[in-house]
């Protein structure tokens, strides 16, 4: 492993009695957990930064003896908490923290639907989706609903046939204010089949997309058209749900990359962070920093090569399995 060890990291591992990331990883492998693999798995592009910051996650877990996958969810965000180096953007936002707590939520009988918002349908929601279904409710006693909400209906489709995903055509009434769903498509049976995807035309579809499914936890992505969709439903919705006394847990992913080049994002660079780390702040109760999808980008705010949508599958994952090896040895 070639990740330089930061004190953060070493501390960590002192914890635990082990001098290296090495002997973290023996340490996962040796109890049947292969933190690398489901990494790689759930996004093949990932950096080996991402592989040690979940080997390191994943042992701490281990070690601590979390006794739920809700329990490991969080011990594993202090894993990749240690990975931020020291003085960025990803450490002062505590992003590694944010997303064990983001996968915890996931994991807790109280969330019902979780969406991935996203300015465009995309493949690395599918990817943090496919993860999610295929893991979450091995630890749940009701199974929790996920959704892609994004812009166009085209490309839902698309995402949709590509990955397996049930599409779920709509149309608003902008006359009455109504959702109407007018074709629904199962393109695979068993958990893939189970994620439901839409396509939004605009904001006000968007947000009534979110009311229909009653989510209450979301994670926006950072890519095309983030200010004028996946930004802009989280807050009104997020207003809507306080105003009716209903929970949401809103999370903004991205921000503050050279990313922000895109003129959607109005301005440029992680000095300037751009209109769309901006208006994430509005609405999120955690903010990541960096790509939903591109693990360059998360890298560049000083934290694991890894996109923030992959990511949330792959805690998830992850949590689960220490869940599992530590129910069996009980």
């Amino acid at each position: 492993m070639n990740t330089p060890m930061t004190e953060s990291v070493r501390r960590t591992l002192n914890e635990m009695q082990l001098s290296s990331l090495e002997e973290a990883y023996q340490y996962c492998t040796d109890r049947g957990i292969d933190p690398k693999a489901l990494v790689l798995d759930t996004q093949p592009i990932a950096f080996e930064s991402a592989a040690d910051a979940y080997t390191l996650g994943a042992a701490l877990a281990l070690f601590r003896g979390a006794n739920s996958a809700e329990q490991a969810a969080n011990i594993i965000g202090e894993g990749l908490q240690a990975f931020t180096k020291p003085g960025s953007v990803a450490e002062q936002r505590q992003v590694g923290i944010g997303h064990g707590a983001l996968a915890a939520r996931l994991l807790n009988e109280g969330s019902g639907c979780f969406a991935f918002l996203a300015g465009h349908e995309s493949f690395a929601a599918a990817e943090g989706a496919i993860k999610i279904a295929l893991n979450v409710n091995k630890s749940r006693q009701s199974p929790l609903k996920v959704i892609l909400n994004g812009l166009g209906k085209d490309a839902a489709y698309l995402i949709s046939r590509i990955n397996g995903f049930t599409y779920v055509r709509t149309q608003f009434d902008y006359q009455t204010g109504e959702l109407h769903e007018v074709e629904r498509r199962r393109f695979s049976q068993g958990p893939r089949g189970e994620i439901l995807c839409y396509g939004a035309d605009d904001v006000r579809e968007g947000v009534a997309i979110m009311h229909k499914e009653q989510v209450d936890v979301s994670i926006t992505g950072n890519s095309t058209n983030p200010t004028r969709f996946q930004h802009p439903v989280a807050g009104i919705y997020k207003a809507e749900r306080n105003r009716a006394g209903l929970p949401y847990f809103s999370v903004a992913s991205g921000g503050g990359t050279g990313r922000t080049l895109h003129p959607d994002n109005v301005a440029a660079g992680p000095a300037s962070y751009g209109m769309t780390d901006t208006m994430g702040r509005m609405h999120a109760d955690a903010q990541f920093a960096g790509s939903s999808s591109v693990p360059a980008h998360v890298a560049m705010m000083g934290f694991i090569g890894m996109g923030n949508n992959p990511m949330v599958g792959a805690t998830v994952a992850l949590a689960v399995a220490v869940s599992e090896l530590q129910q069996h040895a009980a």
